[in-house]
């Protein structure tokens, strides 16, 4: 694709959205479902086939020098694939919201009042790595009503046009406008650029991928940006606490993937516990290979451990998101530091509490202040599809539009509906 043709190129995807976005704010439910039952299907029939398209790009990225767990990000197995497909028949039985009127109220006019739940319009989703999110985006902007512009990253271009004409597709089948999810077709940066620059076409940027993407896109978009900058959570022990459950809770939220941003980042100790927990959350950790970097008090509770890898932690370390076998490790005075701690170095994307205080867990749930606050659960809950959204197109730590995972409800708009018989205004 010659670079000059890059604004054409887009303009065409921008006319193209908005008029499918016309047809899919008005499509009826059943279609909508339909198309999402039938990508489903299309995904369980095209498992070996799109596992041929996306080993094109693992054989690219390892021969490109990237890590493993970078590469991980990209695999399409057909686990990853089935779940794709469960999102897709999870979104389908829900009910359809667009059109739904909230709080309709007579006011001392005569008229009635409400708020009608209506499409954003066309969004423009930037994202790097995973493919599958290609999937979640696509069937996310069905179920709302919308038409999106989807921009993968060039590391696993083959997997996404492949999903992508599935996509299509199913679109197809279902008889709504096939342009209601386009690809962008070139690997070209300066797709990018002009994406998040067409307010004419493009009613909101999401991002999803590294820092260093979203900061760039946050600062040169011209449309409103949805966004999340990193994932630096945290799983704090409290005193009192069920250790058994938080030593299991602790493993889960750190080792069972370290690649997603809702992997735990940094472990918060309150010091009650600290003789108990630590030893036995570390032993599990040396085992793992997971390298600890701690305050002094932590150091000395885990520098025993055999196998244990264990570093002092520099104030950058309360601040990192690993995406490794990496951690930070600190013991606390109890809930007040532990929640001060979170408030300065989090990210504000997913924060956990293990404890048998009531008092503690409503407090945390107060006052920390992430976009999802968990108490005794692992922070790997943290994704649209745990939360029965069916799918997520991406987790936001902003305050507005949309906080957290951001399913349907934030994908849409609401709009004042006024309902009259014939008032007129004194």
């Amino acid at each position: 694709m010659n670079a000059m043709n890059v604004p054409e190129l887009m303009q065409t995807l921008g006319v193209q959205a908005r008029r499918a976005a016309f047809e899919m704010a008005r499509a009826p439910a059943a279609r909508k479902r339909d198309a999402l039952l039938a990508l489903a299907r299309l995904l369980r029939a095209n498992v070996d086939a799109l596992q041929v398209d996306n080993a094109k790009d693992l054989e690219r990225a390892r021969a490109n020098g990237l890590s493993e767990p970078m590469v991980d990000r990209l695999k399409l197995t057909p686990k990853v694939l089935e779940t794709c497909a469960e999102g897709c028949e999870q979104l389908a039985a829900m009910a359809d919201i667009i059109g739904e009127i909230i709080g309709m109220k007579q006011q001392p006019s005569g008229i009635r009042v409400g708020q009608m739940r209506v499409p954003i319009g066309v969004f423009g989703m930037i994202y790097e790595s995973r493919p599958n999110v290609t999937i979640e985006a696509a069937s996310l902007s069905i179920k709302s009503g919308n038409a999106c512009i989807l921009r993968g990253g060039s590391e696993a271009i083959d997997s996404n046009r492949a999903l992508a004409k599935l996509v299509q597709q199913a679109l197809a089948e279902a008889g709504l406008p096939v342009d209601a999810v386009q690809l962008v077709p070139t690997t070209d940066r300066a797709a990018v650029g002009q994406l998040i620059t067409m307010p004419a076409y493009v009613d909101v940027i999401i991002p999803r991928g590294g820092k260093g993407l979203i900061e760039r896109i946050s600062a040169e978009a011209k449309v409103p940006v949805i966004k999340h900058l990193d994932g630096n959570c945290h799983t704090y022990v409290d005193d009192p606490c069920d250790i058994a459950m938080a030593v299991k809770v602790a493993d889960n939220a750190k080792t069972n993937k370290y690649s997603p941003c809702n992997a735990s980042e940094g472990l918060l100790v309150a010091r009650g516990v600290a003789a108990d927990f630590l030893p036995r959350i570390g032993a599990i950790y040396a085992q793992k290979g997971v390298e600890m970097r701690c305050c002094p008090e932590a150091k000395a509770l885990l520098v025993a451990v055999p196998g244990a890898q264990v570093k002092d932690a520099t104030e950058q370390d309360w601040f990192e998101e690993y995406l490794a076998p990496i951690i930070s490790i600190k013991v606390v005075s109890g809930v007040d530091e532990a929640i001060a701690h979170i408030n300065r170095y989090s990210s504000h994307h997913t924060d956990a509490i293990l404890t048998t205080d009531h008092v503690h867990a409503q407090r945390f749930l107060r006052e920390v202040d992430s976009a999802s606050v968990m108490v005794n659960a692992s922070t790997r809950f943290a994704d649209g599809f745990e939360y029965g959204l069916g799918a997520e197109i991406g987790i936001s730590t902003d305050k507005f539009h949309a906080r957290g995972p951001v399913g349907i409800e934030g994908l849409t708009s609401l709009k004042y509906v006024v309902l009259g018989e014939g008032e007129v205004r004194g």
